[in-house]
């Protein structure tokens, strides 16, 4: 059984860098009351948070660190199981987890998410889900058994009957199973080669024995074939390189054409130019009947006389800018021809490099041939060791062999062990066991509740409601009052087959906001007197805002304030 001793926290949603602690086993039963927006229900978050990494409230984890202050989210969680004490210390902005059994801090060298699985399953023994179900019964933010999935009722119940080491198990043994499967694949393999390598061996020594001038002859042929085909190629490579020589000999004098064709392109560029100043002198002489300097008036014979002879000049350049430019154009050609001479070299040297590299790759297979071919000659050993690497072969095939006969044994164990784990198997009987009790005990609180309906939950926890004159309901039919009768009919059920199975059980209750619904005085008081004959043995914590109506009630208050941004306990 859990008991929970004490929570402790800081910077936590609406509390400040000061500790805010309550002792979760000093009293039965306690009332937690406040304001709306005082922080009533932040310790059930903070609760949850620290021991699941998750707020009760549906709050992203960097939110809950408080705004103002923005850093050193903090929680502490003591509680006792047996005779063990622990504390879960988890923080935000730095991010800190520990967890402290008997004052020693617990290996943390396992990953977050293995450190929590730890936290859940060896020392807590309830899951999140589980948590929700068993622990806390709230108005908002809570999901109850009745609206959960098949799959997530399946995760309660196994957590409440102490049967989740099965799906554990199923876990683990899903993977043994394809490991086996793995292995005996290999084997299969090995098997397999080692069955073609010793054939192999067998028609080598067979071939040896029967054969071995004419292998060696065989090998002579491709020897003298792959001679043939060597000098093949060097006669090839011989060809190719007298047109490489031809070719190089048309472009000896490349460069001397290239240094011509740049000088002929500078004078092209010193011809143009002149051109164009003269042509600007000569339009000035057009244009302008004043000198812009001495501002005296040009002479029209000067202009005239002038404006003939820069247009000779301008004739002259002209005609030797056209020669040129036809001079180049032939170099050009010239040029071009010649690029693609050089391209056609390189394609001719590249395959003069692939003939030679076929050339050196032959000539290692000759020598390589001819080495085996004085090895048949001359080793007479070969049969011999041979025979010892067949004898070695079927030795390592006759233990794998056997191994694969050990494998599959394994195998049909771990199948059949695989079918025992299923949902269908063992945890489908166990649950069967226990399904009428669980049904039993619902009618029972429910009749405590003066709620008489027959429910009924089947082995796959889908449900039955029906009224005495066997007419049949839904959960959703129900009004608020009635749903609530039957949730809490759900968790003390839940509560007491944890108990009684000492799995999840604990000393502590939290009803968040339970009667702040539409339930009067009279109704409000009736409810909490059902639920305190029903936990006679257990620590409740009631959070609500109903003050007047509950304060009397209750042998331990707790007062939740807001001052200035911050909440804590008057």
């Amino acid at each position: 059984m859990i008991i929970f001793e004490k929570i402790r926290f800081k910077n936590f949603l609406s509390y400040g860098n000061t500790w805010t602690e309550i002792n979760l086993n000093e009293a039965k039963d306690t009332l937690i009351v406040g304001e709306n927006g005082a922080g009533k229900s932040t310790f059930l978050d903070a609760l949850s948070y620290g021991l699941y990494m998750k707020p009760f409230r549906k709050i992203n984890n960097p939110q809950l660190v408080n705004s103002i202050n923005k850093k050193h989210l903090a929680v502490e969680v003591e509680f006792r199981v047996g005779s063990n004490s622990f504390k879960v210390c988890r923080g935000h902005a730095p991010r800190m987890f520990e967890v402290y059994q008997n004052g020693v801090l617990l290996n943390q060298d396992s990953h977050t998410k293995d450190y929590q699985r730890i936290l859940e399953q060896s020392i807590l023994k309830m899951s999140y889900k589980s948590f929700t179900q068993i622990v806390v019964l709230g108005s908002r933010n809570f999901t109850p058994f009745m609206q959960l999935s098949t799959a997530d009722r399946r995760v309660v119940i196994e957590d409440l009957l102490d049967i989740q080491i099965f799906s554990t198990m199923a876990s683990l043994l899903k993977d043994r199973v394809s490991e086996n499967k793995n292995v005996l694949q290999k084997l299969d393999y090995d098997i397999h080669l080692l069955e073609e390598k010793i054939l192999h061996i067998e028609k080598y020594i067979e071939k040896q024995r029967e054969a071995k001038n004419e292998d060696a002859a065989d090998i002579q042929n491709v020897i003298e074939g792959k001679t043939a085909d060597l000098e093949t190629l060097q006669n090839a490579s011989m060809k190719l390189q007298h047109q490489v020589n031809e070719l190089l000999s048309e472009v000896k004098d490349e460069q001397a054409v290239q240094a011509r064709s740049d000088k002929y392109l500078q004078l092209e560029k010193q011809i143009t130019d002149k051109v164009r100043a003269l042509k600007k002198k000569q339009s000035f002489y057009e244009t302008n009947d004043h000198c812009p300097t001495c501002e005296q008036d040009i002479d029209n014979e000067f202009k005239a006389k002038e404006t003939t002879a820069i247009q000779g000049s301008v004739d002259e350049s002209e005609e030797g800018l056209a020669r040129l430019e036809s001079e180049l154009t032939e170099l050009s050609a010239t040029l071009v021809s010649y690029r693609q001479t050089n391209q056609e070299i390189s394609k001719l040297q590249e395959q003069i490099s692939i003939a030679n590299s076929k050339g050196v790759g032959i000539r290692e297979f000759i020598t390589e041939l001819e080495a085996h071919v004085k090895d048949i000659k001359d080793n007479n050993q070969e049969d011999a060791q041979a025979n010892g690497e067949q004898d070695k072969l079927q030795e390592e095939l006759e233990t794998c062999k056997t191994q694969r006969v050990d494998l599959r044994r394994n195998q049909v164990v771990l199948n059949t062990a695989t079918t025992l784990l299923r949902d269908t198997g063992i945890k489908a009987r166990i649950i069967k066991q226990y399904v009428p009790v669980m049904n039993k005990l619902i009618n029972k609180y429910l009749a405590a509740m003066e709620f008489f309906v027959d429910f009924n939950l089947d082995d796959n926890f889908k449900e039955t409601i029906r009224s005495r004159h066997r007419d049949e309901f839904s959960y959703a039919s129900f009004s608020e009052g009635e749903k609530m009768r039957i949730d809490l009919a759900l968790l003390f059920t839940w509560r007491a087959i944890a108990k009684l199975k000492n799995s999840a059980s604990t000393n502590l209750l939290i009803m968040d906001e339970i009667f702040d619904s539409s339930l009067d005085a009279g109704g409000t008081d009736e409810f909490l007197k059902i639920i305190k004959e029903l936990t006679s043995d257990t620590n409740i914590i009631i959070i609500s805002h109903k003050t007047d109506q509950l304060l009397d009630k209750f042998t331990n208050v707790i007062r939740f304030e807001k001052t200035k941004n911050f909440s804590r306990v008057a």
